[in-house]
């Protein structure tokens, strides 16, 4: 069964969240914050605040300011701002970027950073399908992306969160050839270095099947999970009238 091809995520963000009402927006691991820069455009009574822990890529985004968005070189391990300050969180394929042993400290830090009832939108690649099986001859990310999905469920496990859905969907990929690939994926992947003759040249067998009169067509797939912090129930967890 086919699942849907999703073209512009915001479309998926705004169907799953009411975005006239989570106006106070944190983004983690932002990297050039083109979804949240689209966000804004369409709403522009958010106020999204970006953060992002690579001190290049930060100061790019300083050079591209926008109303409503306010960058932050952090990482979603250690929140500089106050409990309860976000209506939403939005981590976009930044989940399995945090440090291993710092994945349940990050999860933390939004639960907190966030209201009672707020949600956290959480967008990952999913480690399947032709084009991973291309990228992971020089980039692999099984692990990281398994034991993000574990923090996930480890945190709604708690109690903490409950998982509002769990939506896959695709995400069409084109290039025009193998040069457009390497250099959007191999030379985004590898800036400081290049990879070895032997490497590159499995990277290109693998390619190429799948290149056609108009390029190479993929489709990668994607989970959005959909959390929502919650409420404490007062009556539970005040303390219960003597029985004296």
């Amino acid at each position: 069964m086919s699942l849907p091809l999703v073209t512009n995520e915001l479309d998926l963000l705004h169907a799953l969240v009411d975005l006239d009402r989570h106006r106070k927006i944190i983004e983690l691991g932002c990297g050039a914050a083109e979804l949240s820069r689209q966000l804004l455009a369409r709403f522009p009574g958010c106020e999204i605040a970006a953060l992002e822990v690579d001190e290049r890529q930060h100061a790019k985004n300083l050079l591209r300011p926008s109303q409503g968005l306010q960058f932050i070189q952090a990482g979603a391990q250690s929140i500089a701002f106050p409990s309860g300050a976000f209506d939403l969180a939005l981590m976009l394929k930044s989940l399995h970027h945090v440090p291993l042993q710092q994945l349940d400290q990050a999860l933390s830090e939004v639960h907190r950073v966030l209201k009672p009832g707020g949600l956290l939108y959480v967008s990952e690649p999913v480690f399947a399908g032709p084009l991973n099986e291309v990228m992971r001859l020089f980039h692999d990310e099984e692990l990281v992306r398994a034991a993000a999905l574990r923090a996930i469920q480890k945190a709604v496990a708690t109690g903490d969160w409950e998982q509002l859905s769990e939506t896959h969907f695709d995400v069409p990929v084109h290039y025009r050839d193998f040069a457009d690939f390497e250099a959007r994926m191999i030379g985004v992947t590898y800036a400081n270095h290049r990879l070895d003759a032997t490497t590159l040249q499995q990277v290109q067998e693998r390619f190429a099947p799948h290149m056609t009169p108009d390029g190479a067509h993929f489709v990668r797939p994607m989970r959005v999970n959909l959390l929502r912090k919650r409420v404490s129930d007062p009556v539970s967890s005040s303390c219960p009238d003597s029985m004296a």
